[in-house]
């Protein structure tokens, strides 16, 4: 073989060496923001399941309270049912904003507050806060990896070749709502 076949044999090997590795991290981040996204999932649930235990804590010290457990009740389960990146986060933001009304509820019972299960079930949510705050950092960080890799060249055209999509950051609304649930007493 020539000095020109080995050139062309190395370029070719060279290439197809750069679409593989291309391709495999385009499937690496892919799947690592599946898995962000199924630990955002996760956490949410756990804050879901931890709502109505906190509901029937405060619903035993403010009985009268009706409009304030409904409205956290609607934006549970709104929150539930929410498809979508961006519509989950918009649910999670009126959850976020249902709970800080019944905190501030809370705030008006110093028996409440200082019982032993409202007090638990505060440090439980907290913690969730806490996971889902840390599952949202690395579904997004993930998120932008992968977006980057899909819009920068030369990547874009293994991106595009193979028909990898750009996913949806998980946003939080204004300054207010990126705050979470003040759970402190």
């Amino acid at each position: 073989m020539t000095t020109l076949t080995w050139i062309i044999v190395i370029a070719v090997a060279a290439v197809v060496l750069w679409l593989v590795a291309t391709y495999n991290r385009l499937v690496s981040l892919k799947n690592r923001a599946a898995e962000g996204w199924s630990d955002i999932d996760v956490q949410l649930k756990r804050r879901y399941d931890l709502i109505p235990n906190l509901v029937q804590a405060v619903k035993g010290y403010a009985k009268h309270e009706d409009a304030v457990f409904t409205k956290v009740t609607e934006a549970r389960t709104r929150a539930m049912g929410a498809q979508g990146v961006a519509d989950k986060g918009a649910a999670e933001n009126m959850l976020t904003g249902a709970l800080k009304s019944l905190f501030a509820v809370a705030e008006s019972y110093p028996d409440l507050k200082a019982s032993a299960n409202f007090l638990k079930l505060q440090d439980e949510l907290s913690d969730t806060e806490n996971k889902v705050q840390a599952a949202r950092r690395f579904y997004n960080s993930m998120v932008r990896d992968l977006n980057t890799l899909i819009e920068t060249f030369p990547s874009n055209v293994v991106a595009n070749l193979f028909k990898f999509q750009k996913r949806e950051f998980f946003e939080v609304g204004g300054e207010a709502e990126r705050q979470a649930p003040q759970v402190n007493f």
